[in-house]
């Protein structure tokens, strides 16, 4: 968000991820012999079966049968858009052995790999056309390695390919077994109506399914689940057990848990249904000028955009309100300090945003993070605000080349911007309200990518935020992803979703709620956040971004998510009945367009 809105970053990635992998794919392994015990353990490597076993992205996958290079057919894959034709396979193997990866290719730009080693994943590539080609590459299993997944894949922009007589050779892999039943079931947080869980990761797990007195309330493709629409100090028992293709454990031991007392989210400071708006305050952008006064009382949370930094790394932010010459109508900061003492009055939050579009802060010293802390200090205590909205964009935030943990940063602009915000939250309290507005490039794109990558030269920006959103989860008041501007995502369904209808945000914030594994590493799973922690994210008009969604398309989204109903081809990992609201850019742009957007939350919410 800002003054001339948000930019789409996908372009950056794929440019990026092309160099990486072109880079990292010019070494093809050549593979040791196959000793003579060895054998192939992928399953329908020539897709004489069709795609039998394995899984392609969106409809990019069939099995032909004309080109093969032996057999009667083949694997034809068609890259679209942002979709780069992958087809993938799990395939059961043993630890600490040599396997040894193999298939025909033919096509431009055709790439071969395995993923969950437990050592050091591999790919290779062909950038040739013409005829059949063969890839060859090997890797070694780690100690506790029991399945690992291959794949092919093209690349974007570019023709069919096809793939024939894969092979993976090596010991053959044990036979997939129940796993055993989960252990250290645990709560992880509990407010009123939603308790959050977590449990050990159990070996050879592919999902969990959580019980609630024996009836079965939530699946999760991690070790952690948030169950919602609970009821006020009441007690439950808790139970999980744990998946995979050859069947599911005993449940675990039961967890009591009685939830807090009091409704509107368990956390008193915002009301169960929340609408959230930034207010153009330091400037107009086309929008016209909202005086504080003039906020209607629809909106719950009020964001001033934005606080800015006199310089990109200094760390010291400054906010001040529109110049008479951009916006006749500004009211005095007197009338402005009074307006927000008024709208408190009344019930309302008002927080400085600091960042947007223009504001790029980057904390990446310890002299910038305790500038930003001095700085928010003083906006915060001049005009009696109620905590911080954190929207940093662009170049803001980005992992160095290494930092691959989200859960262990090391990254000097994340842990910084951390410590920074931890520091504000001490010095305010518990009332002090904390939200988010990450763009989706930093949030969900995780799920594929993370950072630089395993090889580098992926966009550094890539799933950055969720290192600072894991962090602070218990500091959280509200996490709002931008869901516009943005490029198509992929979700927990492994397909992709673009801006604009109901599916997008179904899809982009059952993520959040449910959690997923970040850049695919199922050993480390960003864990959902509670549904009161999350509001979607919508520009107000067509005017304030790319990818407005129609309020009947507003209204199907929080159907699904809230009910259950009206979701379409995806399906939610969850009953989200305790989801906060809505977020919009902005509140300006809102009045620009006669309220259609909080006239809708309005009438869908019975306000």
């Amino acid at each position: 968000m800002g003054r001339t809105g948000p930019t789409v970053r996908f372009s950056g990635l794929l440019a990026t991820c092309t160099a990486a992998v072109l880079a990292a794919g010019a070494l093809v392994a050549t593979a040791p012999a196959a000793s003579a015990a060895d054998v192939d353990v992928a399953r329908n490597g020539g897709f004489e079966a069709g795609l039998d076993g394995w899984s392609c992205t969106a409809a990019s996958g069939a099995a032909v049968s004309t080109p093969v290079r032996s057999g009667t057919a083949a694997l034809k894959a068609t890259p679209a858009g942002n979709d780069n034709a992958r087809c993938s396979q799990s395939v059961t193997v043993k630890p600490n052995s040599r396997y040894t990866l193999s298939a025909w290719v033919q096509g431009s730009h055709v790439y071969l790999g395995a993923t969950g080693t437990g050592t050091t994943d591999v790919s290779t590539w062909t950038q040739s056309p013409g005829a059949w080609k063969q890839l060859t590459t090997s890797f070694t299993t780690g100690p506790n390695t029991t399945s690992v997944s291959v794949y092919t894949h093209g690349w974007y922009g570019t023709p069919a390919h096809y793939v024939d007589d894969l092979t993976l050779v090596g010991p053959g892999g044990d036979p997939v077994v129940v796993p055993a039943v989960p252990a250290g079931l645990r709560t992880t947080a509990l407010t009123s109506s939603s308790v959050a869980l977590s449990w050990n990761a159990v070996s050879g797990a592919t999902g969990y399914n959580v019980y609630r007195g024996g009836t079965k309330v939530a699946s999760a493709t991690g070790p952690a689940a948030t169950v919602t629409g609970l009821t006020p100090s009441t007690a439950y028992t808790f139970q999980v057990t744990a998946t995979n293709a050859a069947g599911e454990s005993a449940k675990s031991a039961g967890l009591a848990v009685t939830t807090t007392e009091g409704g509107g989210g368990g956390d008193g400071k915002l009301p169960a249904r929340a609408l959230v708006g930034y207010l153009h305050s330091s400037f107009a952008n086309g929008s016209g000028y909202t005086r504080m006064a003039d906020v209607p009382d629809s909106w719950d949370v009020i964001n001033l955009a934005f606080g800015e930094p006199t310089t990109v790394t200094s760390g010291d932010i400054r906010f001040s309100l529109c110049p008479v010459t951009e916006c006749p109508n500004v009211e005095s900061e007197a009338d402005f300090k009074a307006a927000i003492k008024a709208k408190q009055a009344a019930g309302k939050k008002v927080l400085i945003s600091i960042g947007g579009q223009n504001g790029q802060v980057q904390l990446a010293s310890t002299a910038a993070r305790d500038a930003f802390v001095t700085s928010v200090s003083k906006i915060i205590d001049t005009y009696g605000l109620d905590g911080l909205d954190i929207d940093f964009e662009g170049h803001s935030l980005s992992l160095n080349t290494g930092d691959n943990d989200f859960r262990n940063p090391t990254s000097p602009v994340i842990v910084n911007l951390i410590s920074a915000v931890k520091t504000l939250k001490a010095k305010y309290g518990s009332d002090f309200i904390l939200t988010m507005a990450p763009e989706t490039f930093f949030v969900q794109l995780g799920y594929q990518f993370y950072g630089s990558g395993p090889w580098g030269g992926q966009d550094p920006r890539a799933g950055a935020y969720l290192p600072v959103i894991h962090a602070l989860r218990d500091d959280l008041t509200l996490l709002h992803v931008q869901d516009y501007n943005s490029g198509p995502i992929m979700g927990l369904d492994n397909q992709y979703h673009s801006m604009g209808g109901a599916d997008f945000h179904i899809a982009m914030t059952d993520m959040l709620l449910a959690g997923f594994p970040v850049a695919g590493d199922t050993s480390r799973v960003f864990p959902g956040l509670r549904p009161d922690q999350v509001a979607i994210g919508l520009p107000a008009s067509t005017h304030a971004g790319n990818g407005h969604t129609s309020p009947a398309e507003v209204n199907k989204a929080l159907n699904c998510l809230i009910k259950k109903t009206d979701c379409g081809s995806y399906q939610t990992h969850g009953t989200w009945t305790d989801l906060r609201g809505l977020m919009t850019w902005s509140i300006n742009w809102d009045r620009f367009n006669n309220w259609e957007f909080s006239r809708n939350f309005n009438s869908y919410f019975g306000r």
